[in-house]
């Protein structure tokens, strides 16, 4: 026997691991499901080219991968004050008859790859029973959600059907102020509609609605319905995901939000392989700095954001971090205000260490911190 692994141990083990390599590498030879995406990659333009008279092509090329959804979920009906008269309530116990009804509402999503995955906001399908996605070539289907990001509004769903169309990326990092924009989706559940604009701004953020917020601004048409449709360029590639919309009435006030392509594909990457997006994470909590606590710091016209507090045993506390502490940089950028800062933190691979700069009783510290994960939201 010693002389057989002596002989045979080292190719039995070599071999072993091959087959975990190329069970890794492609899943589906012994019928396991496979999680690669194939994406579509819209090139580079190097200049602004003229404005055509027709933007038919570039519909007609975006729109068969902007799907319509419809989402119903079960609810409970509060029960007639009838039904909390005390002898009812003896006769019947805590056994009284619930009423429930089915709650519908309706969505947008884009499909990303030919392999059925979709984005679209974690708000149209957020506690739906039942999702049932339509596509522009008349094929209904149910959806099952493969993961949720709360934090920007996004989710992924899957489908399972042949032949699929998938909408091309575009590059949302090139964008320019005054671009063409066409907003795709079914707004109030007419169908599917197209509406064109230009991109108001970038880098849109502390409007309340996310956690994490870089929203690309368009005076596109954007209503109810449109959420988590495709907003895409003039040549029909995929810019962002309609999220929100600014409005006094409830209509489309040419104030329109949508996630950034680059963003989307990230917190998509991330869900499909992990189940859940991964966050750097440090632990704190953080104001900004007043003009009055700015002077009181000798900071007038300095960055800096102060910590308000720490979490026992969190990265931050790890690094020696205080509350009252103000941060001037974090891995060398200036902290100008706690959201940006908090957002670079998060898109740093937890496990990496940052050099945080601080000012502490007016003295310049250095500190290093190993960036932790972030925990996940209720």
């Amino acid at each position: 026997m010693p002389r057989f692994f002596k002989n045979y141990g080292w190719p039995l083990v070599v071999g072993l691991l091959v087959a975990l390599l190329l069970i890794e590498r492609f899943p589906h030879w012994v019928g396991l499901p496979s999680a690669d995406m194939h994406l579509q990659q819209a090139p580079v333009y190097t200049s602004a080219a003229p404005g055509p008279a027709s933007y038919a092509n570039a519909v007609s090329q975006a729109s068969p991968a902007v799907a319509n959804l419809y989402t119903a979920k079960v609810v409970s009906k509060p029960l007639p004050p009838l039904y909390s008269d005390p002898v009812l309530r003896r006769f019947f116990g805590d056994n009284l008859p619930q009423q429930k009804r089915m709650e519908s509402s309706l969505g947008s999503a884009v499909l990303i790859s030919k392999e059925g995955y979709l984005l679209t906001n974690n708000h149209v399908t957020a506690g739906a029973d039942q999702i049932i996605v339509a596509l522009k070539d008349g094929r209904e289907t149910l959806a099952r959600v493969i993961g949720s990001d709360p934090e920007t509004d996004l989710a992924v769903l899957k489908i399972d059907l042949p032949d699929l169309p998938a909408i091309t990326l575009g590059r949302s990092d090139t964008m320019r102020i005054g671009d063409v924009v066409l907003a795709i989706g079914n707004p109030f559940g007419v169908g599917q509609t197209v509406t064109m604009g230009i991109i108001s701004a970038t880098g849109r953020n502390q409007l309340g609605l996310n956690t994490y917020e870089d929203f690309i601004q368009t005076d596109a048409a954007i209503n109810p319905g449109n959420s988590g449709g495709a907003l895409v360029d003039a040549q029909g590639h995929l810019l962002g995901i309609n999220t929100a919309i600014f409005s006094r009435t409830g209509g489309s006030q040419g104030i329109g939000f949508a996630i950034p392509v680059k963003l989307a594909i990230d917190v998509m990457r991330s869900i499909v392989e992990h189940g859940q997006v991964v966050r750097g994470w440090l632990g704190l909590e953080v104001q900004a700095l007043t003009p009055e606590l700015a002077e009181s710091f000798g900071l007038l016209d300095s960055p800096g954001i102060l910590v308000a507090g720490v979490y026992r045993d969190g990265p931050a506390a790890k690094a020696g971090l205080q509350p009252g502490d103000v941060i001037l940089k974090i891995a060398d950028e200036d902290a100008h205000d706690g959201r940006t800062s908090m957002n670079q933190v998060a898109r740093i691979a937890p496990g990496g260490t940052i050099k945080i700069e601080i000012l502490r009783s007016g003295e310049p510290m250095s500190l290093n911190a190993t960036i932790g994960v972030r925990p996940p939201t209720e």
